[in-house]
């Protein structure tokens, strides 16, 4: 019989020589699962090895391979240590474990808790399993942040890597000192900036000397960092010269928790209010003095509003390239006011940059809006949707008190399962009366939930057929008889605008209006 092993670590152990080693874990996990294939006369085919890496992380590169060759079916049993090993959520076991493996003709075999499909009896307790370390991820999670939060609140640095002009302190962790070399930019962007060199001319000035941008300085300098891959990802822009400018960081405040997750399952992080970041005074030594901070501050402040009157731009933040996807920026050339990509003026064929008329761009736009509108002019129409729609309002309230009382229940069953579990672990009940009972509790929990996802549903459906029945009634009695743009129709009504080139021989421009309806 053909056998796969499958071996994982999530942490890097300090038992390392050097990072390249596999952990000593790693091997005892390589060890057990060896003894065990050869007192089971079992053919080892491959070893798959993920060091470093979360059970909850679904881009382990030796995972992913792991999971092709068993869709090809290059072995029949694929051989871990324990079920958390292969993954530590439940809706991966269901997928694998309980689906795609069952279909492929694969048994999958846990060592330590013994794990194994072939088992048709003790699915039920994969599944427990697979909840327990959900529940073990969201825990840590948890404490994760918690100690985190407490390191930011007391200044200490705990990113991965340093702000552009620091480097970590390797003696005193969670400290930082001045880089002097990228230090010296920094004071230069700051000087040039106060004595009125533009953002995009400061970007154009670094580009032209060569000079690397921050992520391709520190690719430069030997950090393990993601390098771009392409050669704009390695140019200055304008972006990173205007973040670096309002950055207390500069000043030796400690500013961290700008961003945060979305969730313990996902590495994709999302920006946080400023009243939520973490700033601590005074925790580093400045690279840019007060007077020179406040100097520049008070530019910002004066060329942030991109009209001499105050007024924000028609389109301003909506208009993006269509070549590089960068926000596109306002100027006035003889009293006529146009949006250009400001990419193309910072380096030399970094993009071939997108132009347009500003009253242009506007009669495009009003153009297109009246022409969408008119298709949804049958009024009769739009009323008669309303007054079908006309009780959502009390279904929906009814559905969620439903959905309140459903929630409840589960979180109850989803508790009284994890207490039968640590009861298990305490020697209090027995192994049978355990899964006796979480079988019962889980299935109260799975009807429950199917329950739940039901009204979820039927919240969702209802709650997008009211607003659409608003929303085309509204926007059809607001800006039937409209003439002119304004700034708050262009926030409410548009998502982006995509804008090119203008086309030499058609003299058009490319427009793409992306609408928020």
């Amino acid at each position: 019989m053909k056998v796969a092993i499958y071996v994982r670590l999530s942490d890097e152990d300090k038992d390392k020589k050097i990072k390249e080693d596999d952990s000593e874990s790693i091997q005892n996990q390589k060890l057990m699962l060896l003894q065990h294939a050869i007192e089971n006369n079992f053919d080892v085919v491959d070893i798959y090895n993920d060091d470093d890496f979360r059970g909850s992380d679904r881009n382990r590169p030796e995972w992913n391979r792991l999971l092709t060759d068993a869709e090809e079916r290059r072995f029949d049993v694929i051989l871990c240590k324990s079920q958390a090993r292969f993954t530590r959520e439940l809706e991966m076991v269901e997928k694998y474990l309980h689906g795609l493996f069952v279909q492929w003709g694969i048994r999958f075999v846990g060592l330590t808790d013994n794990a194994d499909t072939a088992n048709k009896g003790n699915k039920k307790s994969r599944q427990i399993n697979g909840l327990v370390n959900e529940w073990f991820l969201e825990d840590l999670s948890d404490n994760i942040k918690s100690a985190f939060n407490a390191k930011r609140k007391e200044g200490l640095h705990i990113g991965s890597f340093a702000l552009y002009g620091y480097k970590k302190d390797p003696d005193n962790k969670g400290k930082l000192l001045i880089d002097k070399n990228a230090a010296e930019i920094v004071r230069e962007i700051f000087n040039l900036y106060a004595n009125g060199m533009g953002k995009t001319a400061i970007a154009r000035l670094l580009n032209e000397r060569s000079i690397p941008n921050p992520t391709e300085y520190k690719r430069l300098s030997g950090i393990s960092y993601k390098s771009p891959k392409h050669k704009l990802g390695t140019l200055w822009k304008y972006y990173a010269i205007s973040s670096m400018l309002t950055n207390e960081m500069y000043i030796g405040n400690m500013v961290q928790g700008k961003y945060g997750s979305i969730s313990y399952k996902t590495g994709i992080n999302k920006p946080r209010p400023k009243n939520s970041w973490f700033v601590v005074e005074s925790t580093h030594e400045p690279i840019i003095d007060i007077e020179l901070w406040n100097r520049v501050q008070e530019l910002v402040r004066l060329r942030a509003k991109p009209f001499g009157n105050g007024e924000v731009g028609l389109f301003s933040s909506k208009a993006k390239c269509l070549y590089c996807g960068y926000t596109m920026r306002s100027s006035k050339s003889r009293g006529v006011r146009y949006l250009q990509c400001g990419t193309k003026h910072t380096a030399k064929n970094a993009c071939i940059g997108s132009f347009v008329n500003t009253s242009e761009l506007e009669q495009t736009v009003l153009t297109e809006l009246k022409a969408l509108l008119a298709e949804n002019l049958d009024c009769d129409e739009v009323e008669r949707r309303v007054s079908i729609v006309n009780d959502i309002d009390q279904r929906i309230a009814k559905l969620i008190t439903e959905k309140v009382s459903h929630t409840r229940k589960k979180d109850e069953c989803a508790k009284a399962i994890k207490d039968a579990y640590f009861d298990k672990s305490k020697g209090l009940i027995t192994e049978d009366i355990f899964i006796e009972m979480s079988r019962e509790f889980a299935s109260e929990k799975e009807k429950l939930e199917l329950l739940i996802e039901r009204i979820s549903e039927e919240v969702f459906a209802l709650g997008r057929k009211q607003d659409e029945s608003k929303d085309v009634r509204q926007i059809i009695e607001k800006y039937s008889d409209v003439e002119k743009l304004d700034r708050f129709m262009v926030e409410n009504l548009i998502e982006y605008i995509s804008i090119g080139k203008r086309d030499k021989l058609t003299r058009l421009v490319p427009i793409e209006i992306h609408w928020n309806f």
